[in-house]
């Protein structure tokens, strides 16, 4: 039934629980799981304190924070077959851009901002929800 998953990461708890039922889906479906990390890291941000630098040290610290957060993720999902999509933009943006890519199915999507106040302004699975081109399943990690 589903051939491409897409899952966004951030490494964070909540998001591992994402992962882990995607790979599940994924595996038993034998699709293909996309695993997807935005870094959005500004201009003297955080990878510029980190690096101590501004500018091109912020990318290049956000981009091997990616490929740290995907590869963990990826092994989390052994027994899958998996591709990896670090992007520099916002988070639901390139989740929606990479399930176009990849003709995706499904993207799976945990539920982390869908309470209080980011219920109202928005959040990254509603934006993911209503903007999605393929079904969109939000799992309960909250």
């Amino acid at each position: 039934m589903f051939s491409n998953i897409v899952v966004g990461t951030d490494g964070s708890d909540t998001a591992k629980m994402a992962v882990s039922l995607a790979a599940d889906l994924a595996k038993l479906h034998n699709a293909v799981l996309h695993l997807v990390n935005a870094s959005n890291v500004p201009a003297g941000g955080l990878g510029a304190q980190l690096a101590g630098a501004t500018g091109v040290a912020d990318k290049a610290v956000g981009a091997e924070v990616s490929k740290n957060v995907l590869a963990e993720a990826a092994r989390e999902a052994e027994g899958v077959r998996v591709e990896t999509h670090a992007s520099v933009g916002d988070p639901a943006d390139v989740v929606i851009s990479v399930a176009e890519k990849v003709g995706a199915d499904l993207i799976v999507v945990g539920s982390k901002g869908m309470h209080g106040i980011r219920r109202v302004i928005g959040s990254i699975p509603n934006t993911i929800a209503h903007q999605s081109p393929c079904n969109v399943l939000i799992v309960k990690t909250t």
